[in-house]
């Protein structure tokens, strides 16, 4: 089981972090006490979920707490069974400052240091100097965006960082209403549609003899090498703006022939180059007759 300890400064950007550590399959969770962590980790064990890897949020928020988190890494690492590691998110007094004053958000010891965020930084830093020392992972914020921070989030936890992005690919009927959810909608009522042949009215996109119908007009071959062309240059973008689901449709009259062709076909490709594809025939039971 893998257990990421994300720590740092506040406002530094550690919600950020946990953010992108959801999208790329950690189990999360925030604002934990270090002495509840052991147990966390052994509750999520023993999970028939099947959870192995873990990202726990641990900061000055917890008070007097928070004086136990050294003392619990150590804990945690004479576990044979776990891998522990500690990322440390940090940023420049000035810019912790700044970022406070914009988004007029208390610090954690506002009170304990009677509003002086300046007495409050030095403070905190003084607390977590230990886990800086001995963090395995180091990100100095000051000078990144959001989208920047979660590419280097992704960066060293991901072999790629298109892995955080989940595509789901999906076909529909206009008759039966546009798709809401999609990120990009693609119309293909404009190719030769199956219906009208009698033999494969009754069969649907995810069977050959449909796919082999659809595919046999060059419109349809040239549609879809755009589309693959066009998508293929869109998801790399979206993945550096930590966009974590695309979803993909295509639309046709009923949603069972060229719609689901097209969902097929698009779904083995981004599979081939290996994104993480889930595929959804929204409308492919309605009206069955078959």
């Amino acid at each position: 089981m893998k257990l990421l300890i994300v720590t740092g400064m506040s406002g530094s950007g550690k919600s950020c972090v946990m953010d992108v550590m959801e999208d790329i399959g950690y189990y999360c969770i925030d604002n934990i006490p270090p002495k509840l962590i052991s147990k966390f980790v052994d509750l999520c064990r023993k999970s028939d979920v099947g959870i192995n890897k873990i990202a726990v949020a641990v900061d000055i928020r917890t008070g007097d707490m928070f004086a136990e988190i050294f003392h619990s890494w150590q804990l945690l690492r004479e576990n044979e069974k776990l891998d522990v590691k500690v990322l440390f998110i940090e940023a420049s007094d000035e810019v912790l400052i700044k970022r406070y004053k914009e988004t007029r958000r208390r610090h954690p010891l506002d009170e304990k240091f009677n509003g002086s965020l300046h007495d409050a930084i030095r403070y905190e830093k003084m607390q977590l100097s230990q886990l800086r020392e001995i963090a395995d992972y180091y990100i100095e914020t000051s000078e990144l965006s959001s989208a920047q921070l979660k590419e280097q989030v992704k960066e060293i936890f991901l072999n790629r960082s298109s892995d955080s992005l989940s595509i789901k690919i999906m076909s529909f009927g206009f008759k039966y209403g546009v798709s809401t959810e999609s990120d990009l909608v693609f119309d293909v009522r404009c190719l030769p549609n199956p219906y009208y042949i009698e033999t494969l009215r009754n069969h649907t996109g995810c069977e050959e003899c449909v796919r082999d119908y659809v595919m046999s007009f060059e419109q349809s071959q040239n549609l879809f090498n755009k589309l693959k062309d066009l998508i293929d240059y869109l998801i790399p973008l979206y993945v550096h703006e930590g966009k974590s689901q695309l979803v993909i449709a295509f639309g046709c009259t009923g949603g069972k022939h060229r719609s689901i062709t097209f969902a097929e076909l698009m779904a083995r490709h981004l599979t081939e180059n290996k994104y993480k594809v889930q595929k959804y025939h929204r409308d492919i039971t309605k009206d069955k007759i078959f």
